[in-house]
């Protein structure tokens, strides 16, 4: 039997994005309807997913992921949509299911989410939730999100939200069974939970090496077999910095002024040092987290990481890019549907023989 192909995706943040022309902002209507066309352009190069993250910050436009998706899903015709990442500590599990249950019915089945606590805290204030509780938040509303994934009259009992006692959760989706990733970052306990449950895993690879995961999927494979469910329902996806030009010079000179402004903001809140051009470019090199470069390097790079994580399900291609102009961007798109999938596809299948 042959493998199923490993899926190429983007996961974008709808950041605010400047003109590194002018330095002028793009007014927030403009920018979102730029997405959308990304998103177009996604779906005609034969990208299989498009993924939308959620903060609640100035320099971001995607609070509201659902409402993106569902515009896409109206302009769009095979390409899945999903987030990157729904924020479920900070909502409510039965309006989660139901917005991606109406979107999976706009786009016929093409619906997904990826759930997780988000690398940002300002969503806890902001709809008045302790801080304190993020990690029970978190349990208790997956178990609530699985629960009504699974039943349409749900009975259900938990410590931050009022008990269901049989209502019925409405609209169902198109798909059974509504797909619902795990996203994590490195904790092992992140990686045993996806495992238990049967989840599909997001990782999300901003440093370090792609190796250094290898001993937490290994983790996440034994104890989802211990649970009792087959290999092939252990899916796993990665979740990376990527960008594609022409040549790798160019993709690299293209990408580094919007990532050093934008971990150069980020850092300041942290405490980290501003970044260096000398470190992304080691960071795109071929054993760095970051998948940069012209079509037959970044192919080569998305094969390194199924190999060095004992294979992926999917790989999808964190592109946003503060500075970056809208065509340079749709070309990139391009460029990743065309000319970097159909080359991992190929060499997908050449192994499988």
């Amino acid at each position: 039997m042959q493998p199923t192909p490993m899926q190429i995706g983007i996961d974008s943040f709808a950041a605010v994005i400047s003109d590194p022309a002018t330095g002028k902002t793009l007014p927030p209507a403009d920018r979102l309807n730029n997405l959308l066309e990304e998103i177009e352009t996604a779906d005609r190069a034969g990208i299989d997913v498009f993924g939308i993250g959620e903060h609640h910050r100035p320099e971001y436009l995607d609070s509201a992921p659902t409402l993106i998706l569902a515009a896409a899903a109206a302009r769009t015709s095979r390409i899945r949509l999903t987030s990157a990442v729904t924020v479920l500590s900070a909502d409510d599990p039965v309006r989660v299911f139901q917005d991606f249950a109406t979107l999976d019915l706009l786009s016929r089945g093409r619906a997904e989410m990826v759930v997780g606590r988000g690398s940002f805290v300002e969503a806890y204030p902001l709809f008045g939730l302790d801080l304190h509780d993020y990690d029970s938040l978190f349990a208790e509303k997956l178990d609530l999100l699985l629960k009504i994934r699974d039943e349409t009259h749900v009975h259900w009992s938990g410590k931050h939200r009022a008990a269901l006692t049989g209502q019925g959760i409405y609209p169902r989706p198109v798909q059974d069974k509504l797909p619902i990733w795990l996203g994590v970052g490195g904790t092992p306990e992140s990686f045993v939970r996806a495992g238990m449950l049967g989840l599909p895993l997001m990782i999300a690879v901003i440093g370090g090496d792609f190796r250094q995961f290898r001993p937490l999927v290994d983790l996440y494979r034994r104890a989802g077999a211990q649970a009792g469910f087959a290999p092939e329902q252990l899916k796993v996806g990665v979740h990376a910095f990527g960008f594609v030009d022409e040549s790798t010079q160019a993709a690299a000179d293209a990408f580094w002024p919007g990532y050093e402004r934008l971990f150069g903001a980020i850092g300041k809140e942290r405490g980290w040092r501003p970044p260096t051009r000398e470190q992304f470019d080691a960071a795109s090199g071929p054993t760095g987290p970051y998948l940069i470069g012209d079509p037959q390097t970044v192919a080569q790079k998305v094969q390194y990481v199924d190999r060095v994580l004992g294979g992926i399900n999917r790989l999808t291609f964190q592109m946003t890019n503060v500075l970056l102009p809208h065509d340079e961007m749709l070309r990139s798109i391009e460029l990743l549907g065309t000319g970097v999938a159909p080359l991992v596809r190929e060499a997908q299948a050449i192994a499988s023989n």
